[in-house]
C-alpha cells in the first residue's frame, strides 16, 4: 500500500471506522495518511473509542498523570542511535565531572527530594549495557560489587523502596526473562520503547537504528513477551517520525495490539513524536509534522481500542499560552499524559521542559476532562494485585493508592511516599487454605472445575491458538510423514542397529514416525537394547511426593494443579507438615522424599533452603529430590543468588538431587504456547547443566502428545544428548534417568480451551519410550515409566519398548491426578512387583541414584 492512498481508499477506511469495523494493516496505513476533514473525522472516532474505554474503567473523562522524577543512572550505553542526545562517552562524563553512575547517594537524593515535593514514581532510565561497550563501565561495577549494569539497578531500586516510599519504574532497554524475572519484585512496574518493527531503520547503514544492537525489532518484541509471559506491568510505544514509512508504522502498532491482547501487560502506549536535536546524526531530519502526530495517536488508539491506555509526552508538543497542540492530542483519543516531573527535567529531551502540573490542568480541563494523578502501574493492575504486582512491593504501592470508590488504584490524594521494608522478616512457612492435606489428596477433585482467574491468568486463547497452528497440522495425529518412513524405514533401522547412540536426524525422525511392522521392530531393538545395559532387573524406589504449595502465578496452560491463593482448594503445608510427611515415609520404608510445589509468590525467600533443612532435621539419612529448575529459578530471583550459588546453598541444606521436570518440550515454539510464564529453553539447561558441574545429580523429563510433533520430541532428546555428553566429560553422573511423561489433558486449561489434542496415542508412548533407549544409549541408562500416566497394561507395554525402571511409589501424588489421571497416586510394593511379573521380569527395590538395595 503506498504512502500516498487515493480519496476513495480514505472514506472507505474511515466509514468502516465509523461503523467499528475492526482495521486491517492496509486500512491502518491509509488511515495514517489522513488530513483535513479526513483526519478530523478520524480523530472524532477515536475519541469515541477513548471516552467509552474511559466509561467502562469506572472513570469517565478523566485523563492521568504520573508525578515522578527522572533518576538517570548512568548514561553510558552500547548503541548509537542517530537521534540521541542522552547517550554520553565515558570522556564527555569525565570532563564535565560525573562518574560513570550515579552512586547510590545521588540517586537517593533525587528520590527523597522528589518524594518530598509529591512524586510517586522514581523513573530509572540508563543506557543498554554499558559494560559490554566500556571498559570504564566494567570497571565501576566492579568496583562497586555488581556483575552487571541490571545489577546494580536491582540494589538501587531496593534503596529507593525502603528509605523513599517511591515506586521504581525499570526502563532499562532490552532485558532477557532471567533479568525481568529478577526485576519484577523491585518494581512494580517496567518499560521499554519498541519504536518501530522496520528492519529496514535497523539493517541499513545510516538510518535511525543502525549499529544499536539493541534496537533489534525482533529482540524488542522478545522482551515485550518476556514481561507478558512473567507477568509484569508493561509500558512501551512507537517512537514517530524517525524515517518509518507509514506502512512500517502500521505494522509497529499492529505488532504492540498483537503483544498486548496475547498477554494483557501492555499497561500503556506512548505515541512519541521525533524532536531533532543539534548534534545528532539526525540534526537535519524534520520535526515530526503534527498532522502526522494525531492520525498516529488516533490510528494507534482505535488499533488498541477502548481498555487500551494511550500516553502522548505533553512537552514534546506546544504547551504554550495557545496549548492548541496539546488540545490536539486529546482530542485524538489521549487518556494519559505519561510521567510529569515537578523537579528533573526530562533527560532525553533535555530542551524541552515540562508543563507546570497547573498548566496541564487546565489544558486537560479546557478540553472536558479531569487530570488526576496515578501511580507507575496503572490503576488495572494494582486491582488485580498477584501476578501483576509481586508480594514484595504490594505493600508499597497500597500506601499510595486509593483502594474503593470510583477512582480506585488511582494515586490517593494528597499522599506523601514513605520508606517502607522491601522484604518482610522471613516468617517461616503460614498455612494456607486446607491443613489436613493428608485428607485433602484423598478427595476426588476440586471445589470448583477451575482456578478463579481462569479467564485471564493463562492470556488470550485465540493467541495461542493461532500460536499453535502450524506445530500440529493434524490435532487428532500426532505423527506426520508415514511414507517417509516407509521409504527409509529399513536405513534408518540399520543404521540404529550400528550406532544406536548417534543416529541422524532424519533416521531418527523416521523411527519416532514408525508404524505397523517398522514400529515393532524398532520396540524390539529397544528393548534388546535395554536388556544389554541394565539386564532384566526392573527397578523402582520407595518414595513419597510432597507438593508443599498448589499456590502459582505462573499460569501454565496445561496445568490444573495450580491454584490462587484465595482458591478454595489452595494449600501450603507449614514446615512441620513437610517433615511429618517425611518421618511417616521413612517409617514406611522410604529412601526418598521428591519435593516440588507452585511458584507462590509469598513463600518467604529462604523457603527452599527451608524445605530441605526441615526434612534433614527429621530424617538425616532421607534423600532429598526436590525443586524443578523453575523453582531454583525462582529462588535466584527471591534471592539474589546466582544459579551456581543458589545450588550450593540448596546442597549444602541437604539436597541430594533436582528432579529435572519443567521441561515440557525443550523448545521454546512450543514451551511458550504451553506454559506463558515458565523459563525458556536456555534457562532450563543452565540450571540443569550447573547443577551437574556441582555434582548434583538430575532426572530428565518431557511431557509429549499435546502440541507438539515428533520432529520436537527428537530435538528434545537431541537437547538432553548435548548436556549429559558435557556432563560427562566432567567426569560427573549428570541425568540418572530420563521419563517420558504422556501429557494428561482431561482437566487441562489448553485441553479445555480446545487449542491442544487428548493426549498421545499408544504409537506415540511405544515410539517416544524406544527411540529414548535408542537416542541416548551410551549416555543415559535408565529409562523411566510413569505406571500414575500410563496405567498398568500401559506401563507394560513400555517395559517392553526400552523402560526399565517403575519410577516410585509416591504415596501420594498430586499434579498428574488433579489433571485427569485415573490410575491412582500411590503404588505399594507388591503391585510393582506384580506389575513387573505380569511380564515374567524381577522387580528389585533401588535408590535415588540406582544402587540396589
Amino acid at each position: 500500500m503506498p504512502d500516498s492512498p487515493t480519496p476513495q481508499q480514505t472514506r472507505r477506511a474511515l466509514a468502516r471506522v465509523e461503523r467499528g469495523v475492526a482495521l486491517d494493516l492496509a486500512e491502518a496505513t491509509v488511515l495514517l495518511a489522513a488530513r483535513g476533514a479526513d483526519l478530523d473525522r478520524l480523530c472524532v472516532a477515536a475519541a469515541r473509542v477513548r471516552d467509552a474505554g474511559l466509561v467502562a474503567a469506572g472513570r469517565p473523562a478523566v485523563v492521568t498523570y504520573s508525578p515522578k522524577v527522572f533518576i538517570p543512572v548512568t548514561k553510558l550505553c552500547r548503541d548509537r542511535c542517530h537521534y540521541c542526545t542522552f547517550v554520553e562517552t565515558p570522556g564527555q562524563l569525565q570532563r564535565a565531572g560525573h562518574g560513570m553512575f550515579l552512586t547510590p547517594d545521588e540517586i537517593l537524593e533525587i528520590a527523597r527530594r522528589g518524594a518530598e515535593l509529591g512524586c510517586l514514581e522514581a523513573l530509572f532510565t540508563l543506557g543498554d549495557r554499558p559494560e559490554d561497550r566500556w571498559p570504564q563501565a566494567r570497571e565501576w561495577l566492579d568496583e562497586q560489587g555488581y556483575d552487571s549494569t541490571l545489577a546494580h539497578v536491582r540494589a538501587m531500586a531496593v534503596r529507593v523502596l525502603e528509605e523513599t516510599g517511591l515506586l521504581p519504574h525499570l526502563n532499562p532497554g532490552v532485558m532477557s526473562w532471567e533479568e525481568l524475572n529478577r526485576l519484577k519484585p523491585v518494581s512494580p512496574s517496567m518499560g521499554m520503547m519498541l519504536e518501530t518493527t522496520s528492519r529496514r531503520l535497523f539493517e541499513t547503514k545510516g538510518e535511525a537504528h543502525y549499529g544499536s544492537p539493541d534496537k533489534d525489532p525482533a529482540v524488542r518484541l522478545r522482551v515485550l513477551e518476556d514481561a507478558g509471559r512473567l507477568s509484569i506491568p508493561f509500558t512501551t510505544g512507537l517512537l514517530v517520525g524517525i524515517g518509518e514509512t507509514l506502512a512500517e508504522r502500521a505494522e509497529t502498532i499492529l505488532a504492540l495490539r498483537q503483544v498486548s491482547r496475547a498477554y494483557g501487560s501492555v499497561q500503556e502506549v506512548i505515541v512519541q513524536n521525533f524532536r531533532a536535536k543539534p548534534d545528532t546524526a539526525m540534526r537535519h531530519t524534520d520535526d515530526l509534522p503534527l498532522d502526522d502526530y494525531r492520525a498516529t495517536i488516533a490510528v494507534t488508539r482505535l488499533l488498541l481500542g477502548p481498555t487500551a491506555r494511550v500516553q502522548a509526552p505533553p512537552n514534546l508538543v506546544d504547551h504554550s499560552d495557545g496549548a492548541d497542540e496539546c488540545r490536539a492530542l486529546l482530542d485524538a483519543g489521549v487518556d494519559d499524559w505519561g510521567g510529569v516531573s515537578p523537579l528533573t527535567p526530562d533527560h532525553v529531551n533535555p530542551e524541552r521542559p515540562w508543563p507546570s502540573l497547573e498548566r496541564l490542568e487546565q489544558i486537560t480541563a479546557e478540553c472536558g476532562f479531569a487530570l488526576k494523578p496515578r501511580l507507575t502501574v496503572h490503576p488495572e493492575y494494582v486491582l488485580r494485585g498477584e501476578p501483576w504486582l509481586d508480594p514484595r512491593v504490594s505493600a508499597h504501592v497500597a500506601a499510595l493508592a486509593l483502594d474503593d470508590g470510583p477512582f480506585a488504584g488511582l494515586a490517593r490524594p494528597g499522599v506523601r511516599p514513605v520508606g517502607l521494608p522491601w522484604q518482610e522478616p522471613d516468617g517461616g512457612f503460614a498455612n494456607v487454605g486446607r491443613t489436613d492435606l493428608f485428607a485433602a489428596v484423598d478427595t476426588e477433585g476440586r471445589t470448583e472445575d477451575r482456578r478463579t482467574d481462569f479467564s485471564e491468568v493463562y492470556g488470550d486463547w485465540e493467541a495461542v491458538k493461532a500460536a499453535a497452528e502450524g506445530i500440529v497440522p493434524d490435532s487428532s495425529n500426532a505423527h506426520t510423514g508415514v511414507s517417509r518412513a516407509e521409504r527409509q524405514g529399513l536405513s534408518a533401522l540399520r543404521a540404529a542397529e550400528k550406532d544406536p547412540g548417534n543416529l541422524s536426524d532424519e533416521h531418527a525422525l523416521t523411527l519416532m514416525t514408525a508404524e505397523g511392522p517398522l514400529l515393532e521392530q524398532v520396540v524390539r531393538l529397544a528393548d534388546d537394547l535395554r536388556k544389554d545395559t541394565v539386564g532384566d532387573q526392573v527397578t523402582y524406589v520407595v518414595n513419597r511426593n510432597i507438593n508443599f504449595t498448589n499456590v502459582c502465578y505462573v499460569g501454565c496452560r496445561f496445568c490444573a494443579f495450580a491454584q490462587r491463593r484465595t482458591d478454595a482448594d489452595a494449600y501450603t503445608l507449614s514446615l512441620d507438615e513437610v517433615a511429618d510427611r517425611a518421618a511417616e515415609a521413612w517409617d514406611l520404608g522410604a529412601t526418598e522424599v521428591c519435593m516440588q510445589g507452585g511458584i507462590d509468590p509469598e513463600l518467604p525467600a529462604t523457603a527452599y533452603f527451608d524445605l530441605v533443612t526441615a526434612v534433614k532435621q527429621r530424617v538425616p539419612e532421607m534423600h532429598v529430590h526436590a525443586f524443578s529448575p523453575m523453582e531454583v529459578v525462582n529462588g535466584t530471583a527471591r534471592t539474589g543468588l546466582s544459579i551456581e550459588d543458589f545450588l550450593i546453598k540448596a546442597r549444602e541444606a541437604g539436597l541430594g538431587s533436582l528432579p529435572g521436570t519443567a521441561a515440557e518440550i525443550l523448545d521454546d515454539e512450543v514451551r511458550w504456547i504451553l506454559t506463558k510464564g515458565k523459563l525458556p529453553t536456555r534457562t532450563w539447561v543452565e540450571v540443569i547443566s550447573t547443577a551437574h558441574r556441582l555434582g548434583i545429580p538430575t532426572s530428565s523429563t518431557m511431557m509429549y502428545g499435546h502440541v507438539d510433533n515428533p520432529r520436537h520430541w527428537v530435538n528434545h532428546l537431541r537437547v538432553l544428548t548435548r548436556i549429559q555428553d558435557e556432563s560427562l566429560a566432567q567426569g560427573r553422573t549428570g541425568f540418572t534417568e530420563f521419563v517420558p511423561l504422556p501429557f494428561v489433558h482431561t482437566s487441562a486449561p489448553i485441553y479445555l480451551a480446545g487449542v491442544a489434542r487428548p493426549g498421545p496415542t499408544h504409537r506415540d508412548n511405544l515410539a517416544v519410550h524406544a527411540l529414548a533407549r535408542i537416542l541416548l544409549h551410551g549416555r543415559i541408562d535408565n529409562i523411566q515409566t510413569s505406571w500414575v500416566k500410563l496405567g498398568t497394561q500401559g506401563t507394560q507395554d513400555m517395559l517392553q519398548a526400552g523402560a526399565n525402571d517403575l519410577g516410585g511409589t509416591l504415596m501420594e501424588e498430586t499434579i498428574s491426578r488433579m489433571a485427569g489421571s485415573q490410575h491412582g497416586s500411590a503404588k505399594t510394593v507388591q503391585e510393582l512387583l506384580e506389575i513387573g511379573a505380569g511380564i515374567g521380569r524381577p522387580v528389585v527395590e533401588r535408590t535415588t541414584t540406582y544402587a540396589r538395595r
